[in-house]
């Protein structure tokens, strides 16, 4: 090795291996504050709508916007924010986010017309923005190697726990006051999260390149337009929207790749997919997410039309899944410490692929212990899955580029669940009272699909050292 080289190496400032146990404890608390709030604040938003839509005098078609404009205002802005936390810390862009999550929440509570409403909601996923998008580079700061499937296991049982809780939670408001209080709710544990991580959170080793403005705004229009373009697909827009908006987003990510291509840290991180294992991991992710996607809108159509079961019961069946998810992360984590995401993973989405065949080839008259166990299969599989990949996606990019990775978790998740959804509604389209069952099938499909792309990961190897 050169003088240079070694002077280099000297220099260079050692990779952070988890905080010390005490501090840990109070960064995650903070850390899982924020984001069962901003996990929550989705079901909550949904349960709400029918009350929204009365109390705004505004039709529901216009009320959807509630969700709608939340969903555009995270998903485009999650790889810029990725990128802007390598460069002034992710600790910064966290509380950032969840300062503004917190304000845009009493904006929401004190909205007085529906344009009042979407404007705060907008703020208010910018503001998850921040939070999701370092969620998980976050995570691998505060939790040494050893234990970091672990961290991620535990982060993966309170988002699971916070969509299980979420219905009920919002319904339990509801009965006693009126939809404001389902944002206001956060504002007094958005304080304390905001507290508590100021003087905990890990500040990791901060990037030296300038943040690409042009770049960031060329990834936002890409990732807004493909989300409303899947959006006008799924509620069968004109073929002619659908393709503009498509193409929209094709052209700006090629523009995009092009301003970049020299870039040492690109926004639409290439250069994390030229690593095989991330490249396989963020599509195994991008079906496991779709196969969610397809059998969240699916299912419930299934059980009152197909099966003929009340809302009530649609409800409880609904239930097992997520709750079942929140069980298994943890004990998917601590053995993703052990074992390889390709094994693991493999095992998962082959488990949520037998739960959706089973689901699919229900009797017409079937138990409720028949679907319940089931849906628990299904969410059993999802579970496993989720955490060792969650934990070798991160693990496979350098620690100066976990801004970025950490994007992506995000942005694969919300592509997956996106793409599912329209599929579900194409179904519905193709194949009329089917289509449920023709979704769940094709979600079958993604599962196996991603457990076959899971063992493609041991060809490859463990993740390349930082």
């Amino acid at each position: 090795m050169s003088v240079e080289a070694t002077a280099v190496k000297q220099a260079s400032p050692p990779v952070m291996d988890g905080l010390p146990p005490e501090r840990r404890q109070w960064a995650v608390a903070a850390i899982f504050v924020a984001v069962a709030m901003a996990s929550l604040d989705t079901a909550i938003a949904n349960v709400a709508l029918p009350a929204i839509a009365a109390n705004l005098h505004v039709s529901p078609a216009d009320a959807v916007w509630v969700v709608n404009v939340y969903q555009i205002a995270l998903v485009a802005t999650l790889l810029p924010l990725g990128a802007l936390g390598e460069i002034i810390g992710h600790e910064r862009i966290y509380i950032g986010g969840l300062v503004l999550f917190t304000l845009a929440s009493l904006g929401c509570a004190c909205a007085w017309s529906l344009e009042s409403l979407l404007v705060a909601r907008a703020l208010q996923g910018l503001g998850a923005s921040g939070i999701m998008a370092v969620n998980s580079a976050l995570i691998r700061f505060v939790y040494p190697v050893r234990i970091l499937g672990r961290g991620f296991g535990q982060n993966a049982m309170v988002v699971g726990t916070a969509m299980t809780l979420g219905p009920t939670i919002a319904s339990g408001i509801l009965s006693i006051g009126t939809w404001p209080w389902l944002f206001a709710v956060n504002i007094p544990f958005g304080l304390i999260a905001i507290f508590i991580g100021l003087k905990t959170l890990p500040r990791p080793p901060r990037a030296e390149h300038a943040f690409d403005f042009l770049g960031a705004v060329l990834a936002s229009g890409c990732l807004s337009l493909f989300i409303i373009g899947i959006g006008s697909a799924a509620h069968r827009s004109s073929l002619g929207l659908v393709a503009a908006e498509l193409a929209g987003a094709i052209v700006l990510g090629a523009l995009l790749m092009r301003r970049q291509a020299d870039h040492p840290a690109p926004m639409l991180p290439i250069d994390l997919f030229r690593r095989p294992l991330f490249a396989l991991s963020a599509a195994t992710s991008v079906c496991s997410f779709s196969v969610q996607g397809l059998a969240f809108v699916s299912l419930p159509f299934y059980f009152e039309d197909v099966l003929l079961r009340t809302q009530v019961e649609t409800g409880f069946f609904m239930t097992p899944w997520p709750l079942v998810v929140a069980i298994m992360a943890p004990i998917g984590g601590r053995l993703s410490d052990r074992y390889p995401a390709g094994i693991l993973g493999s095992l998962g989405l082959a488990l949520l692929c037998v739960g959706m065949v089973l689901l699919a080839t229900l009797p017409p008259s079937p138990s409720v212990i028949n679907i319940v166990w089931r849906m628990a299969l299904c969410g059993c599989g999802f579970g496993f899955f989720q955490t060792p990949n969650l934990r070798t996606l991160m693990s496979s990019a350098p620690p100066d580029r976990s801004g970025s990775a950490s994007g992506i978790v995000a942005t694969a998740r919300l592509t997956g669940q996106t793409t599912g959804a329209a599929l579900a509604a194409l179904c519905f389209t193709l194949a009329g009272h089917d289509g449920a069952t023709v979704a769940l099938a094709l979600g079958a499909g993604f599962a196996a699909l991603g457990s076959v792309m899971s063992v493609l990961r041991l060809a490859v190897g463990p993740p390349r050292a930082a």
